[in-house]
């Protein structure tokens, strides 16, 4: 076999990835860098996003609730077309007030669609009670919003 059809080339390095030395550069690079990562993410934790809203849990989940039933609706037959995705999309222009915001609330709709996707490939009467509780969780949801945001 040509060197240049090796899938992998051999690293040309002299130490073994198990020599002493590597395991030692290895041990020093994670003393140096852990616990600056860890006092990073603890000062990102401690000091809230200007954009985190009280309500933003609820938020996601709804957008994930829509994401979901824009699926399932489309798996058994409802011929909604864009409802679901347009509801987002009026969610969005309401609340993603920012390029970060948007790209959560996206990413919320789109692992709620995802997710469903990978569960069920035909309407079953499981995907229509999943429809049916997740319609009601968002209303409620929904309503929770219109009456506690401000």
């Amino acid at each position: 076999m040509s060197a240049a059809a090796r899938p992998w080339p051999r690293s040309r390095s002299r130490s073994r990835p198990g020599s002493r030395l590597g395991a030692c550069a290895l041990a020093l690079a994670c003393a140096v860098l852990v616990p600056a990562f860890a006092g990073a993410v603890a000062a990102q934790q401690q000091a809230p996003s200007k954009e985190a809203r009280p309500y933003d849990e609820k938020l996601f989940r709804l957008g994930e609730i829509l994401g979901a039933v824009h699926y399932l609706r489309e798996l058994c037959g409802a011929n909604d077309g864009q409802l679901w995705r347009d509801r987002m999309k009026e969610l969005m222009d309401t609340e993603g007030s920012s390029a970060l915001r948007r790209a959560k609330l996206t990413r919320s709709f789109n692992n709620g669609y995802r997710s469903y996707s990978r569960t069920y490939n035909s309407c079953s009467g499981s995907a229509q009670t999943a429809i049916s509780r997740f319609l009601t969780e968002g209303a409620e949801i929904s309503d929770t919003l219109v009456k506690t945001a401000p």
